[in-house]
């Protein structure tokens, strides 16, 4: 019984020719520059900017925010050499089938089905917040009992669960029209976005910025599975403001650039995917990175850090400076650019599941794909609907650092990928080659484990938790139907 089996890029990029399994290439650099764009901006640059500044950095925040763009920058230049030499879905998952073997593709497939699905709940979730303000201020009013699910007020959330299955219609009907639609959304976004920086402007204040770094404070020592990893193994306190207080917050805003990755899952959609990919990858990085930068530094120009919204910093700056028509219209953005982030979220899920079903690993017939609209309609359909129920009847708030937590663990494979895959296959055409190797994936590890052991330890126990499960599933399906599996079998007949 072998765990560490390898299935080779001649094979997954063979397996892309598979008619019955075969996804439409339909997808130019430009349109994954804008999915990446459209995962990457949403509740991080909505909400962070006041948590952070308020909590954490200070006027500084901006630092903190450029300073997490340089970790996930490093993660993303290792995604671009895999996802241009193995052009294949699945992204960490497939790489990881080709470098590490079955098992360990198995448990970081299992880790992205998990951080997708939460995600995409956890952001519709949000955006039916905003949805029942913004109707609120029109003088419609959802009863609560629709609009939250059990645990937060309510029975049921139904506008969240109306948008996750209307964008699962929307995907099932073809990349490119998911993609244009998107672009849409994403050109609407953006345009608030720098509407907030450039109205804000003649808002700032510069006595706002000062003390621009704030003399650093203790923070309040947690206690029990809510203390931080690495105050339990060092003993270290939290530490805000100050120099030490910037680079804590990167575990903070470090989850406001979660999402990029997604572009790595639309490797077989991609027209040319050796020279589009790290262009959709580092891309996407670099423009949100300048934007989550601007934002931030106007926002705390506009309004006391001290006194800033943790729940609605942008809208609630304009309001602080007497500009409600600016608010409205931010409060509008939020609810369009989430529409985005769920949109994108579930591309991604679906792809990785499809990946699996097409490996064996999970029930092949998921990987079927449309033969009119050429997508994955059953697994698409299926994490949907699972998604969508998850947004509906269950509470979340615990449950969201577990998309943190996967998702760290999914950029740490991928770098630790990058020089085992290039000392096992040296002869394999690299059409983008991460530069400094082996020191860029050893930075990148590196600053994965420092956000890691930020997070609590309740979140590691149910990560822990749900990877025993995997284990579970793995030996009683994934290990047995294997397609590497029955090669081997027919092979020694």
């Amino acid at each position: 019984m072998s765990l560490l089996r390898k299935k080779s890029v001649e094979q997954s990029i063979r397996d892309t020719e598979d008619p019955e399994h075969r996804l439409q290439r339909g997808l130019s650099a430009l349109d994954l520059v804008v999915f990446g764009v459209g995962v990457i901006i949403g509740t991080g640059i909505f909400v962070l900017t006041g948590v952070v500044a308020r909590n954490n950095a200070g006027p500084a925040v901006a630092l903190s925010f450029i300073f997490a763009a340089i970790v996930c920058g490093l993660a993303a230049l290792c995604y671009a050499e895999f996802s241009s030499t193995v052009p294949v879905a699945g992204s960490a998952y497939t790489f990881s089938y080709a470098t590490l073997g079955e098992f360990p593709a198995w448990i970081i497939g299992w880790d992205l089905i998990l951080e997708l699905t939460l995600a995409a709940a956890v952001v519709s979730v949000g955006w039916s917040g905003y949805f029942a303000s913004l109707l609120s201020d029109l003088g419609v009013d959802i009863p609560e009992s629709i609009a939250a699910p059990p645990g937060e007020g309510g029975v049921v959330n139904v506008p969240a669960i109306a948008l996750v299955l209307a964008v699962t219609v929307l995907l099932v009907l073809g990349i490119k029209v998911s993609s244009r639609v998107n672009a849409v959304i994403v050109a609407i976004k953006v345009t608030i976005v720098l509407l907030v920086i450039f109205a804000g402007l003649f808002f700032v204040k510069g006595e706002n910025y000062k003390p621009f770094i704030p003399p650093s404070e203790s923070a309040s020592e947690a206690s029990g599975v809510d203390a931080p990893l690495m105050q339990v193994i060092f003993g270290i306190t939290p530490v805000n403001f100050g120099w030490l207080g910037i680079f804590a917050a990167i575990a903070v805003v470090f989850f406001a650039y979660i999402g990029f990755d997604i572009v790595a899952t639309t490797a077989e959609e991609a027209r040319r995917p050796q020279r589009d990919l790290p262009i959709g990858l580092i891309g996407s990085l670099l423009i949100t990175a300048v934007l989550y930068a601007a934002v931030s530094t106007v926002v705390v120009g506009m309004q006391k850090y001290t006194e800033l919204s943790v729940d609605a910093p942008l809208s609630d700056a304009f309001e602080f400076v007497g500009a409600p028509a600016f608010a409205t219209i931010i409060n509008v953005g939020a609810v369009i650019g989430l529409t985005s982030v769920v949109l994108i979220l579930l591309l991604g899920q679906s792809r990785v599941f499809f990946s699996m079903s097409r490996d064996g690993l999970l029930p092949r017939w998921l990987s079927s794909v449309h033969p009119r609209f050429q997508t994955p309609y059953r697994s698409t359909i299926l994490m949907g609907v699972v998604s969508a129920v998850i947004a509906g009847f269950i509470p979340l708030t615990e449950l969201a650092t577990l998309v943190n937590i996967g998702t760290l663990f999914a950029f740490l494979v991928v770098s630790v990928s990058v020089p085992i895959l290039r000392r096992t296959r040296p002869d394999l055409p690299r059409a983008f080659r991460t530069p400094l190797v082996p020191l860029v994936p050893i930075l990148s590890v590196l600053g994965c484990l420092f956000v890691m052991i930020n997070l609590p330890l309740e979140t590691w126990y149910r990560f822990l938790a749900w990877l025993a499960i995997g284990l579970v599933v793995y030996f009683l399906y994934g290990h047995r139907h294997s397609r590497l599996a029955r090669r081997s079998e027919k092979s020694t007949e």
